[in-house]
């Protein structure tokens, strides 16, 4: 057995902005990157192996109004679709995940289920203002093993969030998303394993404890 075994009754399964918008877009030669990643697979097989072993699952999903007016404009150099060297711009809405579209909907393969916790969350921490951490302190939860993406805005934002909270965390490296090879080995191989244990989804699956 490993010395950190993964306890089932003490461990959260969180996948955040695991959307259809993201995951199965429209963009038909995007869809084709994700589906080769096969990181949905992964996905599915994470959820099944944390079901049988009775780890409560959660999702973090982005939740915003169609009108925008919960979005906050602000000032960056690039945002999500600018380029280097051009100058600073204000954010916009237009990437927004809007609530009750089909795109904000948690991927079909790993649908939530009767007694799964759906945090819907309006900032990138899926704890900002949300009940994320008192539905982990009340079901006695001490880790916190997270997927979905991207790596660089929502799981970094959480993870800092949840390491602030003195939760332990796992971040499943093959689980997680980025555009940005760099960003991955970046955050997989430098940043998360200052505070967090990485580890691929076949690796933590080998050490929940039955």
């Amino acid at each position: 057995m490993a010395e950190f075994p993964i306890v089932p009754g003490k461990t959260a399964m969180l996948f955040f902005d695991t959307l259809n918008v993201y995951l199965h877009p429209e963009d038909p030669r995007v869809r084709a990157e994700i589906d080769a990643t096969g990181v949905i697979g992964r996905m599915a097989k994470m959820d099944k192996a944390c079901r049988e072993a009775g780890i409560a699952v959660f999702y973090g999903q982005a939740d915003h109004r169609s009108d925008g007016r919960d979005f906050a404009s602000l000032v960056v150099d690039r945002g999500h679709g600018g380029r280097p060297g051009q100058p600073p711009i204000r954010t916009s809405f237009g990437h927004g995940v809007v609530a009750g579209t089909t795109g904000a909907d948690v991927i079909p393969e790993i649908a939530p289920q009767a007694g799964d916790y759906v945090v819907k969350k309006h900032r990138w921490s899926t704890f900002y203002q949300t009940h994320l951490e008192l539905s982990l302190r009340t079901a006695g939860i001490d880790t916190i093993m997270i997927a979905g993406g991207s790596i660089e805005v929502g799981v970094a934002a959480t993870a800092y969030s949840a390491h602030d909270r003195d939760f332990s965390l796992i971040i499943l490296r093959d689980v997680c998303t980025s555009r940005d090879p760099a960003v991955t080995a970046l955050y997989m191989d430098k940043v998360f394993p200052i505070f967090a244990r990485v580890m691929t989804a076949d690796e933590a699956i080998s050490i929940i404890q039955r």
